[in-house]
């Protein structure tokens, strides 16, 4: 699995990740995990609301703030690829909602995202559940 297919970019903000090769480990053991063999390029995005308001509007129909969307973009089933769009303010107020640290909060919408490429989904009570548990291993799991 090549690691270096997993990029990380900005729009319209200022922002870094931190442990950005760990973060990049931890996504790639997560995907193996969940039985995938190869990585396409896999893009995350970080960005202000007002940006992934815009992107919510323009290809899901939704009027409304949300902290991640995510684009698959595989060609083949047993690969994982796609763009995954998260805003950094709604993790900073999430975190604060939540009463939990930005890191972990990031880190919860980073693997949410990379789950949904799994083919994990959240809509129903049960799917949320299920995704909720799977988030919550891949936490514990990680090593930094």
């Amino acid at each position: 699995m090549a690691l270096k297919d997993i990029q990380f970019f900005t729009e319209d903000i200022d922002f870094t990740i931190k442990e950005k090769q760990r973060v990049r480990e931890w996504i790639g053991a997560t995907i193996k995990a969940e039985g995938f063999r190869r990585l396409g390029e896999l893009s995350f995005v970080f960005c202000s609301d007002a940006y992934l308001l815009e992107i919510n509007k323009q290809y899901l129909d939704h009027d409304t703030f949300t902290d991640i969307v995510t684009f698959d973009s595989s060609e083949k089933q047993e690969v994982i690829a796609g763009d995954i769009f998260i805003s950094v303010e709604r993790i900073r107020e999430n975190a604060q909602k939540f009463h939990v640290s930005e890191r972990d909060e990031l880190h919860r919408v980073i693997i949410h995202g990379v789950l949904h490429l799994c083919g994990y989904g959240d809509k129903g009570k049960r799917d949320k559940a299920r995704m909720t548990e799977k988030e919550d291993h891949y936490l514990s799991v990680r090593e930094f």
